[in-house]
């Protein structure tokens, strides 16, 4: 977050201030920022959610993920501001003890067929054969 420590801004939006939090599920707890962020003075949100020290042990949990970019404006932006993108992927890594897709029955018709076969098979006009 860009906002000054102490500042009346990043009070408010304390939800910014870590990337990932999480906590217990509460269906009350909607939003990351709260349910008013621009009429409390700070620390309502996921700062107030995580101050609780709920158990998360066998509960059902809520996980938040806070991004942002920061959009320097440029002369070629004006008057239609390109596009960004932002995002995230989630990528386990032992969490299974082993593959999970090694108990799948042998009777499933699952071998792997060459892309030139399934077109020949088809009669496709782009079969070379």
């Amino acid at each position: 977050m860009l906002a000054q420590e102490g500042s009346y801004v990043r009070k408010r939006g304390g939800f910014a201030t870590k990337h990932v939090w999480v906590t217990a599920f509460d269906p009350a707890e909607k939003y990351a920022s709260g349910d008013y962020p621009n009429n409390h003075a700070g620390g309502d949100g996921l700062p107030r959610y995580a101050a609780q020290n709920r158990n998360i042990e066998n509960t059902d949990l809520v996980l938040w993920h806070s991004f942002g970019h920061t959009h320097i404006c440029k002369p070629e932006d004006f008057p239609i501001m390109p596009v960004e993108y932002a995002g995230f992927t989630l990528k386990p890594t032992g969490f299974f003890a082993a593959n999970a897709a090694g108990d799948i029955p042998p009777d499933r018709n699952s071998r792997s067929v060459l892309a030139s076969e399934q077109n020949a098979a088809r009669g496709s006009c782009c079969d070379k054969g």
